[in-house]
């Protein structure tokens, strides 16, 4: 792990946005120690969790939830509050690598169209969804969370739905968990991640995909279809 360098006095130190995305081009990511610790480091896992957009797989019952239209998905519409609520300590996730650093961060990233979060919203309440990093035809999903049951999964579903019919080719999950797995997801050696990196750099999806309205219904359509690439 390698420690970017903060000292210096301007607002991101001598490690900004352009760094950052220059990080996620050569397949590495950015965590925190903890909520309160400063500290920024840079990995670069051996294997890496990926959800392959090819295949794809949503839950019977969550088909149903989804295309029910149960919250209202917003795009972008609350970025700030995603990032605080994906830190916020939770049952099992006390802490948080989401320190002020890299809030900052993901915030200017976000300013400058290359962050985005998938919102559910409920009752004018923002109540699960998830937010990541584009580049080229790669999305990189950092952190998700629900308040409502499924609200996370929800927000998934909608964002490979957008994902697919925009033409990107990589959905990059980090690390694997049991709750990926449902989706799909599978651990990639990290040399055949970055062919797959390389690959979807070169695309250039229609980023306009991920905000246009998107029903439940088709948000499940979209998201099981056969991939295609951006012209």
């Amino acid at each position: 792990m390698e420690e970017p360098d903060f000292s210096a006095s301007e607002p991101f130190g001598a490690f900004g946005p352009d760094e950052l995305m220059q990080c996620y081009a050569r397949g590495v990511f950015p965590m925190g120690e903890a909520r309160d610790d400063p500290r920024v480091f840079l990995i670069e896992p051996d294997q890496r969790g990926v959800i392959p957009l090819d295949r794809f797989h949503i839950p019977t019952r969550l088909r149903r939830t989804v295309r029910s239209d149960i919250f209202e998905v917003r795009v972008d519409t609350a970025f700030g509050a995603m990032l605080d609520a994906c830190a916020a300590p939770a049952p099992g996730r006390e802490d948080s690598w989401i320190n002020g650093p890299i809030r900052r961060l993901y915030m200017a990233l976000n300013a400058r169209g290359q962050a985005h979060s998938i919102e559910c919203w409920k009752d004018e309440r923002l109540v699960g969804g998830l937010y990541g990093v584009t580049l080229g035809g790669a999305f990189f999903g950092e952190s998700m969370f629900s308040r409502e049951r499924d609200a996370s999964k929800v927000a998934l579903v909608h964002l490979v739905g957008r994902l697919k019919r925009g033409g990107w080719r990589l959905l990059d999950a980090q690390f694997l968990t049991d709750h990926l797995t449902q989706f799909g997801a599978v651990e990639t050696p990290q040399a055949a991640y970055l062919k797959l990196l390389a690959a979807a750099r070169t695309l250039r999806p229609n980023s306009r995909s991920l905000f246009e309205p998107m029903t439940g219904e088709e948000a499940v359509f979209y998201a099981l279809q056969p991939t295609t690439q951006a012209s």
